[in-house]
């Protein structure tokens, strides 16, 4: 078991290191080595060059046991199994062992994690949004927690830019309350899709369905090939034709000759000068001998995710920051925010039963906040909102398998044949950040290096409950405007880290006494530490955090290096 103070420590110095290579992660590495600084990368998981992808091209017939692992696997990984696709056999190599790496819950929380080089990125969703200023503007406007210390115009410029780099499919909408931005070609909708569309459209004012903004590529870009529409994203992309760490950021700082990646380095602690009111560096523990090591540098950005990196500044204890660094305010671990989500509708359709589809769209339809924008759509049970996706698609054979009603000839044709047209949409809503909603470090718990362990206490309060019922029945209201038939609502309900948006924990902020970052994700009383994940985030808006991090991130780092030349960290 690996101690803090044990034998073996020796120190390494570099200009800068960052702590995860995930999305933000990723995109720190390549701005701090590209501006010219040394860059350490240390990621706690193995490494995964691009093209490392063990299941990308098999087939489902392929794995073992088809969609299911053994069981001895799924003991090692019940709380990751959670989300029903997370431990699909092609994809559970991407996600930790629970028995290795555990957590402790005083109310639900779904915490699913991958450990690895790329991290999440690999993983994630795609969906790329702005916020915008009725995002930036929300806490201010309702009197809830603390104000944003930046606005739309601080980000929109880094929007741009990390958009025009990762490459995002979308449409130019003209949404003040979604920002249009620097956009590939789109997808295409389905015949389905663009009716459903147009008969929304033509029954509600000022709810457009648009096709969903995805950092999955419509055209080669930047040495990157064209997504082949598999929908096998979640494998890894040989083609890196989806935004990862692994296929865009990590080559690019490789590129610039200034990285440095050490895997297998699980980050402990930020080390922290009293006498020079500056972190100094960060202590390790090797993942695969336990030996403890330290790194030293001028800036450290902490990358690691929301929850990870919380960690690691409250595990990071001195006699000037006894409960954590950066945490004189008392927030370091609360306003644990995630998305809310599994409550929508679905519909049938007997049109369109001649047309079918090619191949299998990793993308779908967007429907984009429409309630609380202005004092025309103001709700008086809930403040905030929520957007839709979803997507039309044939049934396929498996509609038969309950009630098999052929046999021979006839089920053979039942089986080639598609079935009738289905459209369903599933609504994301936003969380409100409450203090009471936290983490906190669990010492009688510890993980297979000896660390400390991480319980929650978070749940979804009246706003949120009161939120979904309106998601749920504008969904049926939707569809049923739409022509379709047997419109079916659904809340299969969901705790928190479901969604896996969690945010918060170590929000940004104008006032020191109120929260952990500036403006600039720098912790007010140790400026050289940066937290430019998950974790800064003061509200969570509606739409899929990633590009939002991705801007705030090389903004940042910008920041940084302007800083670090003028002597000021």
């Amino acid at each position: 078991m690996a101690t803090i103070s044990g034998a073996g420590t020796r120190q390494n110095t570099y200009d800068a290191i960052v702590i995860g290579s995930g999305i933000s992660g990723g995109w720190a590495a390549k701005e701090l080595s590209e501006k010219g600084l040394k860059t350490l990368v240390l990621e706690r998981g193995r490494d995964v060059k691009h093209g490392d992808y063990p299941t990308a091209m098999l087939d489902s017939w392929q794995f073992p046991g088809r969609n299911k692992l053994p069981q001895a696997a799924l003991a090692t990984q019940q709380k990751q199994n959670r989300t029903g696709y997370t431990t699909h056999p092609g994809s559970a190599h991407w996600f930790v062992n629970d028995v290795e790496n555990p957590y402790s819950e005083d109310k639900p929380f779904d915490w699913m994690r991958g450990y690895h080089v790329g991290g999440r990125s690999l993983l994630w969703g795609r969906q790329s949004y702005r916020f915008s200023d009725l995002d930036f503007e929300a806490n201010a406007k309702d009197g809830v927690a603390v104000d944003w210390p930046i606005r739309y115009a601080d980000l929109a410029p880094w929007y741009d830019y990390v958009e025009r780099y990762a490459g995002i499919s979308g449409s130019t909408e003209n949404l003040p309350h979604l920002p249009d931005g620097q956009f590939l070609p789109p997808m295409e909708m389905n015949c389905l899709e663009r009716e459903v569309k147009k008969r929304i459209a033509a029954k509600f004012n000022g709810r457009p369905m648009i096709i969903g903004r995805a950092a999955n590529l419509t055209r080669e870009h930047l040495g990157r090939g064209t997504c082949q529409s598999r929908n096998r994203c979640i494998r890894g992309c040989p083609y890196g034709a989806y935004f990862s760490s692994n296929a865009s950021t990590l080559p690019a700082a490789y590129a610039s000759g200034n990285l440095t990646l050490r895997p297998f380095s699980i980050v402990n602690q930020i080390i922290y000068d009293e006498a020079k009111g500056r972190a100094t560096g960060v202590r390790v523990i090797d993942a695969q001998t336990n030996e403890v090591i330290e790194f030293h540098a001028k800036v450290i950005f902490s990358c690691a995710s929301a929850v990870a990196s919380t960690f690691i500044l409250l595990n990071s204890k001195s006699q000037r920051f006894p409960n954590g660094l950066g945490n004189d305010s008392g927030e370091l671990g609360h306003n644990l925010m995630d998305h809310h989500f599994k409550v929508g509708a679905t519909g049938m359709s007997d049109e369109f039963a001649d047309t079918y589809y090619k191949g299998s769209r990793p993308n779908g339809i967007y429907i984009p906040r429409f309630r609380n924008l202005n004092a025309a759509t103001k709700q008086k049970d809930y403040l905030r909102g929520f957007g839709y996706q979803g997507n039309a698609s044939r049934v396929d054979w498996t509609q038969n398998i309950k009630e098999l009603s052929q046999f021979g000839a006839g089920l053979k044709a039942d089986l080639i044949a598609p079935g009738p047209w289905r459209f369903g949409i599933g609504s994301w809503g936003e969380c409100l950040p409450y203090h009471e909603n936290r983490l906190y470090l669990n010492d009688a718990v510890r993980d297979k290096w000896g660390q400390p362990t991480v319980t929650f206490s978070c749940e979804w309060k009246q706003n949120e409950l009161n939120m979904r019922k309106d998601m749920k029945a504008s969904a049926v209201e939707m569809l049923e405007a739409a022509g379709l038939r047997k419109v079916t609502a659904f809340d299969d309900g969901s705790a928190p880290g479901l969604c896996i948006h969690e945010m918060g924990t170590a929000r940004m902020g104008r006032d020191p006494k109120s929260s952990v970052l500036n403006a600039w994700n720098q912790v007010h009383t140790a400026p050289n530490v940066f937290v430019t994940d998950g974790a800064c985030m003061t509200s969570n808006s509606c739409v899929n955090p990633s590009l939002t991090y991705m801007a705030l991130t090389a903004r940042a780092c910008d920041r940084a290096v302007s800083e670090l030349k003028q002597h000021n960290l």
